[in-house]
């Protein structure tokens, strides 16, 4: 699990089975021999599973098993601790992926007070110069994402690249960001998001007492 590339193509199946070449599109770097050697080991290792379908040109597709998906509060906690120690202001020229963090909610929502569907868009800055939709289905037993537009959502929370990385930065706020529908849904989301923007823990103490809580 410890390599480059194993705990990212996990993070990037969690909506969902993906073709190789997509795979390849959500994974800047890495090259075709790597992926292609990675995904056969993720195979051989019960991590993955490998569907071929008869058609021209021909399809395969990749996707998780039960046992690759227990890995979901791992990386959520991983991505956790990079947003509490290591997250800084996006430097010139550098991209921030945040389909890829909103990729890990399933792995962080575990109270579902409010189930529901919720649409999170970032409205630039995504893959191919579109819009990028993920939608979130809580119940009371799981949180599921699809990366695709809701049909009829119960909630819909929606911003530019720079309102969401606001709100993922550490002492940030996700005032920018646009919510409509049931806001208690969204605000249990935007919850599960703020853990990201924890102080860090030597700080905490000052700011509870500044604020008085």
């Amino acid at each position: 699990m410890g390599d480059k590339w194993t705990l990212l193509i996990v993070r990037d199946l969690t909506t969902g089975p993906r073709r190789f070449v997509e795979l390849q599109r959500v994974l800047p770097g890495i090259s075709t021999e790597q992926l292609r050697s990675r995904l056969n080991r993720m195979v051989a290792d019960g991590l993955l599973t490998r569907t071929r379908y008869r058609e021209v040109p021909p399809r395969v597709d990749y996707e998780l098993t039960p046992r690759a998906r227990e890995l979901l509060p791992v990386l959520a906690q991983l991505a956790i601790w990079g947003l509490t120690w290591a997250w800084s202001e996006p430097r010139d020229q550098e991209r921030v992926d945040i389909g890829a963090i909103l990729r890990l909610l399933p792995g962080l929502v575990d109270a579902h007070e409010h189930p529901g569907v919720v649409e999170c868009v970032v409205t630039d800055g995504a893959r191919d110069g579109g819009a990028f939709h993920a939608t979130l289905t809580l119940t009371a037993a799981a949180c599921t994402m699809e990366e695709r537009p809701a049909v009829a959502p119960t909630a819909r929370i929606s911003g530019d690249k720079d309102a969401w990385i606001a709100a993922l930065s550490p002492g940030g706020s996700p005032s920018a960001l646009r919510v409509s529908g049931e806001r208690p849904l969204a605000e249990q989301l935007l919850t599960a998001l703020s853990t990201h923007r924890r102080a860090a823990p030597e700080t905490v103490a000052e700011d509870d007492a500044n604020t008085g809580r």
